[in-house]
């Protein structure tokens, strides 16, 4: 079964993500050319590296006793010519392996982007912004150090322990005793000190993760922390997540502290070097081949010293990787329908016994079986107390969330059967919170049309009652505003918001209270603007502006997640009583505005 998603990217790349490590396979094996140059170069430089302790050792034999006049310079010349060898595809493999690492670290990246673009609102909802970056950030840097210097050390370790092996079994087999014990004993403490560190890696990804998500919170929300000096409240909560973890640092520091072989290491070369001398004592070995034997030993040292770090950077890698999924596979509560209905919109909307939920829990319904149509290019008001429902009524049209039970039906057709991106393209929403891009004025403007022309830009600009305030800075229309818009005014924003609908030009425009930070003499010119904008599609109107309330052709009164009236300003003032109630309220309100 397919996994739900609001978004699929085109032309991208299948991976297997049934687990971390198949996962992690299937991304370098789309580079396995990079990964069969890395194996290929690295086992030349470690045949070549191991290579030159016995030819050490034969340079030794030609000092004691030479065969020829410049036998001892030929050796060296050739120690030289395999070092280089061994340097040289060391390079080539180096350079290959840190092209599997960074396109695995780039892909992995983008791949969880479009994942997150794919999640429903709901699914957003329930994750901490903090730590989805620190996914995004350092658990995918941490895939890099995975490849490289992680598997890469691991490989080599196994290059560095198997070509000396075959080294030491052809100069004399039975010198393969001490060895391959030794060897024995790495591969048994290895997987116990992996076992033991697993746990620990896991729960420092994830307490990184918290770390940055309070982190996060707390800088978003700093304007509040100052205003309530809760600085040093903050302080001492960060601390606390920065102390455990440093905690689990020095847990890992613990295990890899008592990491065996390194201990072992010391025994396996004495004892190889005494066999080697006895063996030389019986007239079996040369002194050259003595020399080799110790000098293959002593490669191990390598290999058996740098797995500690490879191993922890593997399992940080793994643990990243199984974050990472954690997102990629999330559920998303919504999927795209690519192949559902897609077609011109009217505006007619169509609510049938419609109750909704935020959450799947059994909790109280935010709205309950719901029923009302409304017919195309009609305006709506929808009035009713703070909580009881409103915006959630709203964000059912545009599929923003799905309802728990019952239909939302547009243009006769459930929002379930319409193709996600013409559904979503046709209808536009202005929020009170409005949300603005660290980009020009120009690309907010154009975000939902970056095809747009200037022109187009600019006249959206002038129906929103946003053109002569834009043209006062000092770059116009290439001004770039600060994150989330905090370079301007609340009204502003909202103007600015307003043109980036007008601009989409939509058949339904859903205003959630958009004009409450507009002063009245710039409102009433919206106003104007909003009129001549609705002409020809569906208006959805939440305002606590009787100004704004009065014009609509339908009032939907909302109270406890129900509709208790319904009908123009005149017939409710005469027939609702919880209308006059409201009516008055935000009447008196706009007369303290």
């Amino acid at each position: 079964m397919a996994q739900r998603s609001e978004f699929t990217a085109p032309n991208t790349y299948t991976y297997d993500q049934r687990s971390a490590g198949r996962w992690i396979f299937s991304h370098v094996r789309r580079y396995w050319y990079f990964a069969l140059g890395f194996y290929l170069f690295f086992t030349i430089a470690w045949a070549c590296y191991a290579g030159a302790q016995v030819l050490i050792g034969r340079a030794a034999d030609e000092i004691i006793t030479p065969s020829r006049p410049d036998g001892l310079l030929i050796v060296a010349l050739t120690i030289l010519g395999v070092l280089i060898g061994d340097g040289l595809s060391a390079l080539f493999g180096s350079l290959s392996a840190e092209n599997v690492a960074a396109r695995f670290e780039a892909d992995a990246r983008q791949e969880l982007y479009e994942s997150l673009l794919s999640k429903s609102k709901g699914f957003h909802d329930r994750q901490r912004a903090g730590d989805i970056m620190a996914r995004a950030t350092d658990d995918t840097n941490q895939l890099s150090n995975l490849i490289v210097p992680g598997a890469t050390l691991v490989s080599e370790t196994v290059m560095g322990i198997v070509i000396p092996l075959a080294y030491i079994a052809f100069i004399r087999l039975e010198l393969l005793l001490v060895p391959l014990c030794f060897v024995a004993s790495y591969i048994i403490t290895a997987k116990r000190y992996v076992r033991r560190l697993n746990p620990v890696v896991h729960d420092q990804r994830e307490q990184f993760g918290m770390m940055n998500a309070g982190l996060e919170e707390t800088i978003s929300g700093i304007e509040v922390v100052k205003a309530s000096a809760r600085e040093n409240f903050e302080r001492e909560k960060f601390r606390r997540n920065a102390r455990l973890f440093r905690d689990f640092f020095v847990r890992q520091g613990y295990i890899e502290a008592r990491y065996l072989p390194l201990l072992l290491y010391g025994f396996a070369l004495g004892l190889s070097f005494l066999h080697a001398l006895w063996l030389y004592r019986q007239g079996q070995l040369a002194v050259g081949e003595v020399i080799a034997v110790v000098g293959l030993v002593n490669v191990l040292r390598f290999p058996t010293f740098i797995s500690l770090f490879a191993f922890s950077l593997i399992q940080s890698g793994i643990a990243s990787a199984d974050r990472i999924l954690h997102i990629v596979r999330g559920e998303s509560d919504l999927d795209e329908q690519r192949t559902g209905y897609s077609a011109p919109m009217r505006g007619e909307i169509t609510f049938d016994a419609v109750s909704f939920d935020y959450e799947e829990s059994g909790s109280k319904r935010v709205l309950e079986h719901i029923s009302f149509h409304i017919r195309a290019g009609q305006t709506v008001a929808i009035v009713g107390q703070t909580g009881s429902g409103k915006s959630a009524l709203t964000q059912l049209v545009n599929r923003t969330y799905e309802a728990t039970s019952g239909r939302v039906l547009i243009d006769g057709v459930d929002v379930r059967e319409w193709s996600l991106d013409a559904l979503r393209s046709q209808i536009g929403k202005i929020e009170q919170d409005i949300f603005l891009f660290s980009r020009t004025i120009a690309e907010n403007i154009a975000f939902a049309r970056p095809d747009a022309t200037r022109d187009e830009v600019i006249a959206a600009a002038q129906a929103a009652q946003a053109h002569d305030f834009i043209c006062s800075f000092p770059n116009g229309y290439e001004t770039v505003v600060g994150e989330r818009g905090t370079t301007l005014s609340g009204g502003q924003r909202q103007r600015i918001a307003l043109a980036r609908a007008f601009l989409s030009d939509p058949r339904i425009l859903i205003l959630d209270d958009s004009t409450s930070a507009i002063d009245s003499a710039t409102e009433d010119q919206i106003q104007q603007a909003i009129r001549k904008a609705q002409e020809g599609r569906t208006v959805l109107l939440i305002t606590h502006r009787i100004s704004q309330i009065r014009w609509a052709d339908l009032i939907l009164v909302i109270e406890g997640g129900h509709i208790s009236a319904a009908g123009t300003h005149e017939e409710l003032l005469q027939q609702s009583a919880i209308y006059r109630r409201i009516f008055a309220r935000y009447d008196l309100v706009s007369q303290e505005n």
